[in-house]
């Protein structure tokens, strides 16, 4: 029950700070997400950072992991207004921006997951 808590702690904590951060960012431009897009990103980041340190098994609990990376960057990222966003694009026959934001979106976001591992594996 802790952990499923934890999760649950971890994913409000992360909902709330996606909302807002995509709010005010996402109607900067009109055919681009950008709340949305720099959410995922960071949250990729994040958790290559902290899958990273809790593989080190030193470093973050298996408890810290729930919060972190299952809870806080599971509510803090999000597929489903990324898939949203995508069928607008479509919808509107914008496909060069869709194009764009779904090749950005995953490659960034794979490279991000990798940056932060990598910057786990700096801890000593």
């Amino acid at each position: 029950m802790k952990q499923a808590l934890l999760v649950f702690l971890g994913g409000g904590f992360g909902s709330v700070l996606r909302y807002l951060i995509a709010k005010p960012l996402n109607p900067l431009f009109q055919n681009f997400f950008l709340g949305t897009f720099l959410v995922n990103i960071i949250g990729c980041l994040l958790i290559g950072l902290f899958l990273g340190l809790s593989a080190k098994g030193n470093i973050l609990t298996y408890n810290n992991t729930l919060f972190l990376a299952t809870g806080f960057c599971g509510g803090f990222t999000t597929f489903s207004a990324f898939a949203f966003e995508k069928h607008s694009f479509l919808k509107n026959g914008d496909l060069l921006n869709f194009a764009i934001y779904m090749t950005t979106s995953i490659v960034l976001g794979v490279l991000a997951v990798v940056f932060g591992l990598w910057l786990a594996k700096q801890f000593q």
